[in-house]
């Protein structure tokens, strides 16, 4: 068992006295309540350099003057011999003996070697500081807006933060310390938000869990971050919780919302909890938050994963917020006009760390729990800002195409011309490029009789709408803003809190844009993206062998994606390294930028190429069904079902002809010598996608590997084993 140690904290700047923590490696960094020694209270990183040694003192320069310090072996001394003469030895909360070593110090992560543009790391704040600031200078009377019996309430800046300050005054009075995790069970909805703002601002660590991950899961993530207390909101998502809680031996108290009259007594009402805050509660809120450091754990976040069981991310403070300040500096929202709509699941960090820059910006935020409901929120709620996956787009993309082609007559024919013209417009209204006058007649009219209709419903306010998570087809980017509806590709990872990337304001479609503010970007010699800045994660939670594998020494990230910067610093992904393919010739294939352009099609729905190990690139498409249909009624063809529609000639048929089409510029080695057609799409219920709606490459395989067999029947070749 590794033992714990002294920390000392020492400002880059003369900014307030220096901070003893304490400091586990593979666990958080916490607090220590004891105080300081008289003689130590007003060191700062100036006077303590004078007095290291040459070796202490090239270390301490290395680092810019300032960091997380061990304490050294004269300054334990003092150390030592103060506290005993005062209050005896320094000691853990649990009676353990504190261990000081010497005589050397570290800098941790994510002080260590950082080379930013703005060296003053420490300015970042937290997260309660920074709500508390925003809710003082930009009050909102309707910070958040949650729909209700078929109307959106809105709640203010001052009931948010009444709520929030209750519930961390519950926390507290429940036993929680700084460093203790909680885990938060729950949909998009405002208690997300207030949960999480009352577990940091006491000094906790959110723990989120995706409000339809399995129970196993569930018991995995809770059970191995040791969560002492977990929020839960709503009636099945307590359901789910109380069937594993005798897993759950560390698990002390259940706090739940919204959860209906059957209740078990021994869990506590979240409404109880905060109808009687005060503004005592407020006032005691902003005094305990004033005392958490922006190098404290603020989250671990276990990661949905493709295979094997999740890692828990442990991430900062200063890990988000240094990521919504160097994104935010040019993401710039309007508090009097701009409204957010909050549907990415909050367990991850993406729509988490955009929730944060529209929420510390003063913006409207509306919270829809089901993406079955997104279509109605964006014509109700009207917002100019959000966020979304390229799946997302991807069926919106696959709705429009549906139907215009259900249209007859003169609907179908002008449907079908405005889609032409759009693609012959893309130049022009993506670039900039010369386009002729008749050219630009042709797309006004095209977009008044059409495009219009496609961004009103969208509720014809988006300005800003951003895509992350996988990289987005080039060819749907370019749809999207050719007919008025602006997105803008993003890149990041759970473990760089997420954006390394974005290309707003400047836009390069098929980029992930320029690395933001204060991130570094390199490419290593096998084309992995690496990555460093104040975003990188402290490590995985209690796995420090897999921490090692991805964070150098030097404080590089491996993120084990595939790209390229171009002349002018654009960022390219191209797949990642572990889904690459390599061909029994040894040709390396990517597969995504196939799956993309096969998505394209009207009639193919959804793709997923194999080859690993073998001889030539196959692929599994699932058909569109209702443009199929239509395009073969034509012909006086139709199906029954799904099954007999993946099984008829006439389908095969099409959809080779747009594979062909389609693929037609690759490399022979990658163009796609066979194909199966799939009856049922690859979706998050028959486990074919992760949360964030990512292909569970190694599941879908297992899952038709009969069919893939079959697609090589006749081809004289080793078989690969599948992994998981």
């Amino acid at each position: 068992m590794r033992a714990r140690h002294a920390v000392l904290l020492i400002p880059s700047k003369s900014a307030g006295p220096p901070q003893l923590l304490s400091y586990k490696q593979g666990a958080p960094i916490t607090p220590l309540e004891s105080t300081l020694p008289r003689s130590l209270a007003s060191v700062h990183s100036k006077a303590l350099t004078e007095n290291l040694s040459p070796l202490e003192s090239a270390l301490t320069k290395s680092i810019g003057g300032g960091g997380v310090l061990l304490l050294t072996r004269n300054l334990q001394k003092e150390f030592y011999a103060e506290k005993h003469r005062d209050e005896g030895p320094l000691m853990e909360s649990d009676g353990d003996p504190l261990l000081l070593l010497s005589p050397i110090f570290v800098a941790l992560r994510p002080y260590n070697s950082m080379e930013y543009s703005d060296p003053h790391t420490m300015n970042y704040g937290t997260l309660p500081s920074r709500l508390l600031t925003v809710i003082e200078k930009l009050p909102n009377p309707r910070a958040q807006m949650v729909r209700r019996e078929g109307r959106w309430d809105p709640i203010s800046s001052q009931e948010f933060l009444r709520r929030v300050s209750g519930l961390s005054t519950a926390f507290v009075e429940l036993g929680v310390k700084p460093g203790d995790r909680i885990g938060l069970f729950s949909a998009n909805r405002p208690e997300w938000h207030t949960a999480d703002f009352a577990i940091t601002g006491a000094g906790g660590v959110t723990v989120p869990v995706y409000f339809h991950e399995s129970p196993d899961r569930m018991t995995y993530i809770l059970k191995h971050c040791g969560a002492k207390v977990a929020f839960v909101a709503g009636a099945e998502q307590l359901q789910k919780l109380l069937a594993v809680r005798k897993e759950l031996p560390e698990l002390e108290q259940i706090i739940v919302a919204d959860a209906g009259p059957d209740v078990p007594t021994e869990c506590l009402r979240y409404e109880t909890l905060v109808a009687g805050a005060s503004a005592t509660d407020v006032s005691t809120y902003r005094q305990r938050t004033s005392r958490v450091l922006t190098s404290q754990l603020a989250s671990i976040i276990y990661t949905s994963g493709t295979t094997g069981e999740p890692k828990g991310v442990m991430l900062t403070h200063s890990n988000f917020c240094s990521n919504v300040t160097d994104l935010g500096d040019d993401f710039r929202l309007d508090p009097k006009s701009d409204v957010a709509l909050s549907f990415l699941p909050l367990a991850h960090v993406y729509g988490r760390t955009l929730d944060y820059i529209y929420i510390f910006q003063g913006a409207a935020l509306a919270y829809v729990e089901s993406v079955d409901a997104v279509a109605q929120a964006l014509l109700e709620v009207r917002p100019t800002v959000t966020a979304a996956v390229p799946r997302f787009f991807e069926k919106i993309y696959a709705r429009l195409v549906e139907q215009g082609s259900r249209n007859t007559g003169i609907k179908r024919k002008l449907f079908d011309w405005a889609m032409k013209v759009a693609q012959r417009a893309t130049p022009w209204r993506t670039t900039g490029a010369h386009a002729r006058a008749a050219l630009k007649l042709q797309w006004k009219l095209a977009d008044r009789l059409v495009y219009k209709k496609i961004r009103l419903g969208t509720g014809g306010c988006l300005r800003i709408i951003s895509s992350g998570g996988a990289p987005l087809s080039k060819a749907l980017a370019e749809f999207f803003w050719t007919v008025g509806i602006p997105i803008y590709q993003g890149y990041g990872l759970t473990e760089t809190s997420p954006i390394v990337s974005s290309n707003y304001p400047h836009n390069r479609i098929g980029s992930s844009g320029k690395p933001i503010a204060n991130v570094q970007v390199r490419i290593a010699e096998d084309g992995e993206i690496l990555v460093k800045g104040p975003c990188v994660m402290q490590g995985y939670y209690k796995n420090p062998e897999a921490t090692a594998e991805v964070l150098s020494d030097d404080g590089w990230f491996r993120t084990g994606d595939i790209g390229y910067l171009d002349k002018d610093n654009y960022l390219y992904i191209t797949d990642r390294k572990k889904d690459l393919l390599k061909t029994a010739a040894g040709k390396f294939v990517a597969p995504q930028p196939i799956e993309n352009a096969l998505k394209t099609s009207p009639y193919i729905l959804n793709a997923m190429v194999v080859g690993d190990k073998r001889k030539f690139i196959v692929a599994l498409i699932v058909p569109n069904p209702v443009t199929v249909s239509a395009k073969l009624a034509e012909q006086g063809i139709k199906f029954a079902s799904n099954q007999e529609m993946a099984a008829h000639p006439a389908v095969h048929a099409l959809i080779d002809a747009e594979v062909k089409r389609l693929t037609v510029h690759l490399a022979q080695y990658e163009t796609i010598k066979r194909f199966a057609l799939l009856p049922e799409d690859f979706t998050f219920d028959n486990g074919s996608l992760t949360f964030t709606l990512k292909l569970k490459r190694r599941v879908v395989e297992q899952q038709y590997s009969a069919v893939i067999e079959s697609l090589y029947a006749d081809v004289a070749e080793p078989r690969p084993i599948l992994q998981d």
